[in-house]
């Protein structure tokens, strides 16, 4: 006799209901989610994860874009750390870029979230005008305006000549060329701005009032209550913004196209030199995973780190 799966009952006015059993239900439930998952399904297994494979094998091989693969083993990894003298200048570059940006990038945001957290009058006209930048500031035509400020005949020469200022050609520079770049990272900072705004609404007034009532003053406030607590969101906007000041493109290939004199030659424009004005698509793969691999090495050094300067207030202490 066949097992069976659904029962049914009648109401008090004839109404049947059906009943099903738990294993029909336990099979409809993960197939309508896995139906509403599909389109990001389809979408990380076509141009996030095959991508992925198919670079790994690439960095393997000697590929041109024209020419059919050729396997060569750990060839291209051997010539990149041996051989390949831009490699270790890239990277240089690449990581002094982000020990320097990030910091600065994130305390310019604390600090204008501060600002902005404040009760006044027009304080959302505020928020949007210098939130703006973060809008448009990875865009070519920004890139080709800071170009023209920081330039000779630029506006910045322009105003330090109302003092008598003779300024000089920024991007032309070597010693201030990465300077121009770095302060353009820091002035996108809107979106770690809205992240600290957000986490600045969590914490209770209550906090603030009764440490100001044993005599603490803004600045130990700071300190005691607002840095232990946003702890969790600086570290959120930290990892975030070094795995995004790692691949920073745009700005060096716009601005100062790595120079001069290959001092902004970031990581990402060497790697899309390799791959698509040398055709070393196998080479530029191979820098690609060891740029993913460098990402990972600084985000578990933040991890690690974070159990001795995260709080988290549903764990009673640090994390």
């Amino acid at each position: 006799m066949k097992p069976i799966n659904e029962s049914v009952i009648t109401t008090s006015r004839h109404q049947p209901i059906v009943l099903k059993s738990k294993k029909s239900r336990r099979w409809e439930t993960p197939f309508a989610g896995y139906a509403f998952l599909s389109p990001w399904l389809i979408g990380f297994f076509l141009l996030t994860l095959y991508p992925m494979v198919q670079s790994l094998y690439f960095s393997f091989t000697d590929y041109s874009l024209l020419e059919a693969p050729n396997w060569v083993g750990v060839e291209n990894y051997t010539k990149i750390f041996t051989e390949d003298r831009l490699f270790y200048k890239s990277l240089t570059i690449t990581v002094l870029f982000v020990i320097i940006s990030v910091p600065l990038k994130l305390i310019s945001a604390l600090l204008m979230a501060m600002f902005l957290n404040q009760k006044m009058r027009g304080m959302s006209i505020y928020r949007t005008m210098i939130y703006l930048p973060s809008l448009i500031g990875t865009s070519v035509a920004v890139a080709i305006l800071w170009r023209n400020i920081f330039g000779r005949e630029g506006m910045v020469n322009g105003f330090l000549a109302l003092f008598g200022i003779k300024g000089e050609n920024w991007i032309g520079n070597p010693d201030t060329a990465l300077s121009t770049l770095i302060l353009l990272v820091v002035w996108q900072f809107g979106s770690s701005m809205v992240i600290f705004l957000a986490g600045l609404k969590q914490i209770s007034p209550e906090l603030y009032e009764a440490s100001a009532i044993d005599g603490a003053s803004k600045v130990k406030q700071f300190f005691k209550i607002t840095l232990p607590m946003l702890s969790p969101v600086i570290l959120f906007n930290l990892v975030l913004q070094t795995i995004g000041s790692f691949q920073m493109f745009t700005q060096a290939f716009v601005i100062t196209k790595g120079g001069p004199v290959e001092s902004t030659f970031m990581f990402a424009l060497y790697l899309y030199q390799k791959a698509f004005a040398g055709f070393e698509m196998g080479y530029a793969s191979a820098l690609a995973w060891i740029l993913l691999i460098i990402i990972a090495i600084f985000t578990a050094v933040i991890f690690l780190t974070s159990r001795f300067w995260v709080f988290y207030q549903t764990e009673g202490g640090k994390g």
